[in-house]
């Protein structure tokens, strides 16, 4: 009854392989559930997903890499391996993963875990928009949450405290994966376990296959709530398949993920999904010490008229109490009071609680870590060291891109390629993703953490900040906060029509022999309005600047319905009669194009410039 979203070792069945000394007459042993895809047999029989095709083919067995085989049919091509094949039970598969999951817990010395007392787990409610989240937090809490938001859509983070059986958890409440990755994106893992929402009546949809990307990315475990099972099309066996086609086996199915079928607003399962949840936090061996200086994360931040700087703070480890002198990021400040969740006062937080925090200086940002100082002088000096390392890491290179992963790798920052996947449509996606997990330079591995059909999103680009992933666009675009975003933050984006080139290109990646390519970035664009003469042969352009910005001497092409009708360099740029170097959107300026003067009203300015592909 253990479920793991985790995407290595703790994602795949148990193979349990004969410790003895071997021999040529002993063969391995190996244990396979009911039900698994294609890619776990693969991984199960340490081969490539390619080759266990292969083998299903000669079997007269046609399956994709996300097909469910059943036991019979796995035991089969596991006997063809050379295996000696037993038959998985939910026993041994418990076991199994306790044993790998404690098998992972970071050694300590006996003095560090003294003091280490279990903590509750901190709980993220993820899934698609309108599947139950809000409302399934909301039962478990007995209150109304939903209606203090606007459309009963959460549009903020929220963390609450919730008892069950004489055990607390922390639940956070995010607007979907954006909030969830944004924090990661700076550093702070703050989720133990990930509950996946999907409506029996809706089925996947595509922000579910990305919060499931995201929480695999994030190496949490993934536990599916099927939720508005009391409606008349509801169809938990269908969203079963589909999560099974998107690489997510459930329990029943023979796979790893604990599924638990509810209905918010019926309050049907609810308490079987939370004593689900209790396993899975007790298999995860989740402790810290409350004795310890409080140490958190911010999850929330904002200024209040009356109130001031506030920071809504989950505390990781030791005990915050009032009084208790705070760095937070760049800022500091004096614990004056805390509101628990309930909006009531408490003089101190420990291990998992989330708290609102007044006495900062300062608004901090999410994702900035909080700690506790012994005085002012400790703050200042903590501050300064703060502010010096984030200088460095913006000095630094903040994202991997090909023209720079083989030197990442080389020193070890980065130990895998990761890559955020986006094609034109879903049937050009698996042949491109196989194609490249088998590229393999000396143990390094590619790994394909989210794709999908369509352009590249914003959320795509936070992905890949939080996960140091190049973005891949097949016969896609992007879209424009996502362009913003990512030459931002400085990650990759490399566009494709032509899969052997995609797969070239990656592989010289890893061996450092990619070529540089040069890009077009769009500076900005403007409409024509009017046209001014200078003189006989002079005219420039009245323009309204509509996006980005319009810079003297960058590159210029004239569009007209489409079409492109002239291409040089901005040779004139003014305003109210004065030159400017730069005019930004939401203004008006003239205009002048180095070699054209056939403007008309209606053409639009585009300025481009050319660089380095990352």
């Amino acid at each position: 009854m253990v479920g793991s979203g985790k995407q290595d070792d703790a994602s795949r069945p148990v193979a349990e392989k004969d410790n003895s000394a071997s021999t040529p007459e002993k063969a391995r042993q190996i244990r396979i559930p009911s039900a698994l895809t294609v890619k776990q047999l693969a991984e199960l029989l340490q081969v490539s997903p390619v080759d266990a095709i292969k083998r299903l083919m000669r079997r007269g067995v046609m399956a994709n890499v996300n097909q469910v085989l059943e036991y019979s049919v796995a035991a089969t091509v596991a006997t063809d391996y050379g295996y000696e094949v037993r038959m998985e039970t939910p026993a041994t598969r418990k076991a199994g993963r306790i044993a790998e999951v404690r098998r992972k817990q970071r050694p300590q010395t006996t003095g560090e875990t003294g003091g280490l007392k279990p903590r509750p787990p901190v709980v993220t409610i993820m899934g698609h928009v309108n599947h139950g989240k809000t409302r399934l937090l909301d039962t478990i809490r007995q209150t109304n949450v939903m209606d203090q938001e606007a459309g009963g859509i959460t549009q903020h983070i929220g963390a609450y405290q919730v008892e069950v059986n004489g055990q607390r958890i922390t639940f956070l409440d995010t607007p979907g994966h954006e909030a969830f990755t944004a924090m990661r994106a700076r550093g702070a893992q703050v989720t133990d376990i990930t509950i996946l929402v999907v409506a029996a009546d809706d089925g996947v949809m595509p922000q579910t296959l990305e919060a499931i990307d995201h929480a695999r990315a994030a190496g949490v475990p993934i536990l599916v709530a099927i939720n508005k099972i009391d409606r008349p099309e509801a169809n938990p066996d269908l969203v079963k398949q589909q999560l099974a086609d998107a690489g997510l086996l459930i329990e029943e199915w023979g796979g790893d993920t604990v599924c638990v079928q509810i209905s918010a607003r019926e309050k049907l399962g609810i308490d079987e999904l939370l004593s689900n949840l209790m396993v899975v936090a007790e298999v995860e061996e989740l402790k810290a010490d409350p004795s310890r200086p409080a140490e958190g994360v911010v999850i929330e931040a904002e200024m209040d008229k009356s109130r001031g700087p506030l920071g809504t703070v989950l505390v990781h480890s030791g005990t915050l109490r009032l009084g208790d002198t705070v760095v937070v990021g760049d800022t500091w400040g004096r614990v004056k009071a805390m509101f628990n969740d309930a909006g009531k006062r408490v003089k101190r937080a420990g291990p998992s609680t989330p708290v609102e925090v007044l006495g900062l200086n300062s608004v901090p940002q999410v994702g900035d870590v909080l700690t506790v100082t012994a005085d002012e002088r400790q703050a200042q000096s903590l501050i300064e060291k703060n502010r010096a390392e984030r200088e460095r890491e913006q000095a630094g290179p903040r994202a991997v891109n090909l023209s720079n992963v083989y030197e990442q790798l080389s020193t070890g920052r980065v130990k895998e390629l990761n890559i955020v996947m986006k094609a034109d449509v879903q049937g050009s996606i698996e042949p491109i993703r196989t194609s490249l997990e088998q590229i393999a330079e000396e143990e390094v591995k590619v790994r394909v953490i989210h794709s999908g059909p369509g352009n590249v999103t914003e959320s795509d680009v936070m992905l890949a900040i939080a996960s140091k992933a190049v973005i891949i666009g097949f016969n896609t675009g992007s879209e424009t906060g996502a362009r913003r975003l990512a030459e931002l933050e400085g990650v990759s984006i490399r566009y494709y029509d032509v899969i052997y080139n995609l797969v070239d290109d990656i592989a010289k990646a890893l061996k450092g022999m990619l070529e540089p390519t040069y890009i077009e970035v769009i500076e900005g664009h403007a409409e024509v309005r009017a046209i001014f003469s200078l003189s006989k042969r002079e005219k420039v352009a009245g323009v309204y600047v509509t996006e980005g910005r319009m810079v003297r001497g960058a590159s210029i092409r004239v569009l007209r319905k489409g079409q492109v009708v002239h291409e040089s360099v901005v040779n004139s740029l003014r305003r109210f009669k004065e030159d400017a170097r730069e005019v930004a959107s939401g203004y008006e300026c003239g205009v002048g194009a180095r070699g054209f003067t056939d403007f008309e009203v209606g053409d639009i300015l585009e300025v481009f410039r050319t660089e380095e592909a990352g």
